[in-house]
């Protein structure tokens, strides 16, 4: 089971179809295979050996994809960064991953000092983007074009692949590790689940330093399908390229598809290749999700509900299901059944699973799960019990095996599709000078799904306005995981007789009339 050999079936199936389409930039699949292997050279001569970290920061490109598979085909391990991080936080997962070569682009070379006066392992820099390449750094293309191309380093099975970094309940990111294995088999599933047919065309709209369009990306390698990459995700570039390039599939979180259709120009391009849009990540509202469908007819929708730990997908609603007239209607509020590739059930606090229509802990098992966290025993211990992921999601199973998703276990907040835990944005929020006392919760938001709230209490006899605390977090921690609004408090926090924190207390008032405590 190695990640590599999709590249080599699609050269072999598909040598003259293209395989990527980036601005001006176009290859097929045979060429795909001589440059990723000329990577793989490259990044041997710099230094990589088998098991090595390799990370990227970048917007979605071409090269993007040459990176996962190049350092793949050599060996190494990917780590992607993620694009909205601080460098504190990239610094962190450098460091802890142990990587000592990163690739970058042009968008986030100007960052790289602040990373590297954070960082004590980082030590070889490669420019992949355009334009003129910074000082200390090597040119991408020079050295793919000096490199003569290396074998297949034959890297697979139980084999590291990927360390993804996700946001951590103690306030540090942690990185779960991803075998060849878990990603091989997972991603065969998803073609079938994402009706994916060879030659598929899957544009990537979605960051590609994120699992969720790394699902869909291997999906579409395994079918021999067409990329086309985007920098980012603009409603106006999204639908420029659906009508330029006539993508078939794209994968977008809620928040996307309600930019999307309500575009004032959205009617005014041609949509009509798009047979299937993937979407999870967060929540969406049905009456978002109606529009869509009504919107664009001919158009299959298919929502994926998983995490990064189970590589990602663990259930999907297939398309059959969205709709609102006839047997299958109802289900739109469903994350749809258990993948073929995994089991999954709800179980109580003690792991003893609880009938249909019980709402519990969401747990699943099988070859899709993560090796565990890198480095991190304890964690891995909590998720991680006799082989089964404990999701930290409540939710329930219907008679007819659907899963419903109830609440968020863990302190947890999804806002735009990205992960925030309330660890990380408190520990930011305590460090300014005037707070005494911080407990962050998620309160639902019409744009983003939920937002970051903060509640505060000050110190004695010190002010403070609620933007220079937000200001103050943007300095330590990600855009996205800033509060959006802060609650200066007086009195106490509720607190349990056990002495902690009553956040479900905290929350109560904004979730009041929702049937669910996620948004």
């Amino acid at each position: 089971m190695q990640l590599t050999s999709a590249i080599r079936r699609a050269a072999q199936a598909n040598p003259n179809a293209m395989a990527t389409i980036y601005k001006d930039r176009q290859q097929s699949w045979s060429e795909f295979v001589t440059r990723t292997a000329k990577l793989a050279g490259a990044l041997q001569k710099t230094g990589m050996k088998p098991g090595d970290r390799v990370a990227m920061l970048s917007l979605n490109s071409d090269r993007y994809l040459e990176y996962v598979f190049g350092v793949l085909w050599g060996g190494g391990v990917i780590v992607p960064m993620n694009l909205r991080w601080s460098p504190t936080e990239n610094a962190y997962s450098i460091d802890d991953s142990g990587t000592e070569i990163m690739l970058v682009d042009e968008n986030y070379a100007a960052i790289i000092p602040a990373i590297q006066e954070k960082s004590s392992t980082l030590k070889t820099l490669i420019f992949s983007g355009e334009g003129e390449t910074p000082a200390g750094m090597l040119n991408y293309g020079d050295i793919v074009d000096a490199a003569e191309p290396v074998e297949d380093a034959g890297r697979g099975g139980e084999d590291l692949a990927g360390i993804y970094y996700t946001g951590g309940t103690t306030g540090f990111p942690k990185g779960v590790m991803l075998s060849h294995r878990s990603l091989y088999i997972s991603n065969l599933s998803n073609c079938r689940e994402f009706c994916m047919p060879d030659g598929v065309r899957y544009l990537h709209a979605a960051p590609m330093f994120h699992l969720a369009d790394g699902a869909a990306s291997f999906a579409a390698t395994f079918a021999g399908g067409t990329h086309i990459m985007i920098p980012s995700f603009t409603p106006a570039a999204t639908l420029k390229v659906m009508q330029d390039h006539r993508p078939t599939h794209v994968l977008l979180v809620p928040t996307m598809i309600q930019m999307l259709i309500q575009n004032p120009d959205f009617h005014k391009y041609d949509t009509t290749s798009l047979t299937t849009i993937m979407y999870g990540a967060s929540a969406i509202s049905e009456a978002v999700l109606v529009e869509a469908m009504t919107k664009l007819p001919t158009t299959k929708f298919v929502q994926a509900y998983g995490q990064t730990e189970l590589s990602p997908v663990a259930t999907i609603l297939a398309p059959e299901y969205h709709t609102t007239e006839g047997p299958n209607a109802g289900r739109l509020r469903s994350c749809g059944k258990a993948v073929s590739t995994c089991e999954l059930k709800v179980v109580d606090e003690d792991g003893k699973e609880v009938s249909s229509g019980t709402v519990g802990h969401i747990v699943v098992k099988g070859p899709i799960t993560m090796l565990g966290y890198w480095n991190k025993p304890e964690q891995t211990a909590e998720s991680f019990k006799d082989g089964w992921v404990y999701t930290g999601d409540g939710g329930y199973l219907d008679d007819d095996g659907f899963l419903y998703i109830a609440d968020r276990l863990k302190d947890m907040i999804v806002s735009g599709g990205e992960n925030v835990y309330s660890a990380e944005v408190e520990q930011a929020v305590t460090q300014h000078p005037a707070v005494a006392e911080c407990v962050t919760i998620g309160i639902p938001s019409e744009i983003w799904g939920e937002s970051v709230h903060s509640i505060v209490i000050l110190k004695p006899d010190v002010r403070t306005a609620e933007d220079d605390i937000i200001k103050h977090c943007h300095n330590l921690i990600a855009g996205y995981k800033c509060p959006r609004s802060i609650e200066f408090r007086v009195e106490p926090m509720p607190l349990s007789a056990a002495g902690k924190v009553l956040k479900k207390d905290l929350r109560a008032p904004y979730w009041e009339g929702k049937e669910r405590n996620v948004n």
